[in-house]
């Protein structure tokens, strides 16, 4: 095995490469174009280290590494930033340098590969956020136009579209102002069958994979959410345990802790914002769903959620559920396992929670 590290600026055409050796001292740096620098992979020694920040197309040119038979790495750009030499010194040598001395450190954490169906199964979702962005921003450009001729609309997609059905009944209106409105409603309406598409997709992919279905059984966990979960996690063994996962996504408190005192404070919010989001909606449901269960029907889980409600504010309780989803999810994927409500009756700790 090569003690070579490279570090990789990656960009759209120029790249830069820092090569430093066993003991972290610089022994090359170069900057290649696109296609150079594919060439220039193939001819390192095998196991050399490749590490690049995440970024786009850094899983690209991780697969490219793996098949030339080096181990990439690829490290969240804020682990990065503290390893370069100086804050007001930036540029893509000195990046270069950052990403190979963070990653030499033992301790440092490095972003899972994604294969190519992961990435084309998130490319759905990710096209699905944009029509729906897309369908905001136009709903809310109509009815600001319309506000300006003082027509207030309310604030439904079903009032919009039934006003736009029937402008000619909008007698206060110039023909020429109708006339676009027409048009921006043609542009409106087509979003939707694009939006049902990329969802019949979706639910495609999450009825295909075992593990969707498996999710799926979580009370708050759609196809949606179970697809951009199995997508966007891969191999859940990455993750020592359940609450390294949560973590990851950000549904854990920052903490600002010393002298031996914990002080805690919002989530944190890093990692996956898609994904945490999904999450934060879904827990949404599950207190929902816990609040109207009979009790003699509702499970262990929804008793928890129960009493979370009843003494905690409505941010934390949502955020606990989130929380409590993740490594949830991280059990089922990572130990191959279904869903099981009672679960954790198996542990003393919520045994005695359960029975008081």
């Amino acid at each position: 095995m090569s003690t070579i590290t490279i570090g990789v600026d990656l960009a759209k055409v120029l790249f830069s490469a820092c090569e430093v050796d066993g003991i972290g001292r610089v022994l090359r740096r170069q900057d290649m174009h696109r296609e150079p620098f594919g060439l220039w992979l193939a001819q390192l020694p095998v196991g050399t280290v490749v590490a690049m920040e995440a970024c786009s197309g850094a899983h690209h040119w991780a697969r490219r590494c793996l098949e030339c038979g080096l181990q990439p790495r690829i490290i969240a750009a804020q682990f990065v930033t503290p390893f370069r030499k100086s804050s007001r010194s930036k540029n893509d040598r000195n990046d270069a340098e950052a990403i190979a001395t963070a990653a030499r450190q033992g301790n440092m954490r490095f972003v899972p590969v994604k294969d190519v169906d992961q990435q084309v199964r998130l490319s759905w979702h990710r096209v699905r956020e944009g029509y729906k962005a897309e369908s905001l921003a136009i709903g809310n450009r109509i009815r600001g136009l319309l506000a300006e001729f003082g027509v207030i609309v309310a604030q439904s997609d079903l009032a919009l579209r039934r006003l736009l059905g029937d402008l000619d009944a909008q007698i206060g209106l110039p023909a020429e102002f109708k006339e676009l409105l027409r048009d921006l409603a043609d542009h409106w309406s087509q979003l939707r069958p694009h939006l049902d598409a990329c969802d019949a997709r979706i639910e495609a992919h999450a009825r295909q994979d075992e593990r969707c279905g498996r999710l799926r059984a979580i009370v708050g966990i759609g196809p949606i959410t179970a697809d951009a979960a199995v997508a966007t996690v891969g191999n859940a063994c990455e993750f020592k345990h359940g609450r390294q996962m949560a973590a990851w996504l950000g549904l854990v408190p920052t903490q600002h802790s010393s002298g031996g005192h914990a002080r805690l404070g919002e989530i944190s919010c890093r990692g996956d914002a898609y994904l945490r989001t999904l999450l934060i909606q879904g827990a949404r449901s599950s207190l929902q769903r816990a609040k109207a269960v009979a009790t003699e029907k509702a499970t262990p889980e929804q008793l928890w959620i129960r009493t979370l409600d009843g003494r905690m504010p409505f941010g934390k309780v949502i955020v606990a559920i989130a929380n409590k989803h993740a490594r949830q999810i991280w059990a089922m994927l990572a130990h191959d396992v279904n869903y099981d409500p009672h679960a954790c009756l198996q542990y003393p700790m919520h045994r005695h929670t359960h029975a008081a």
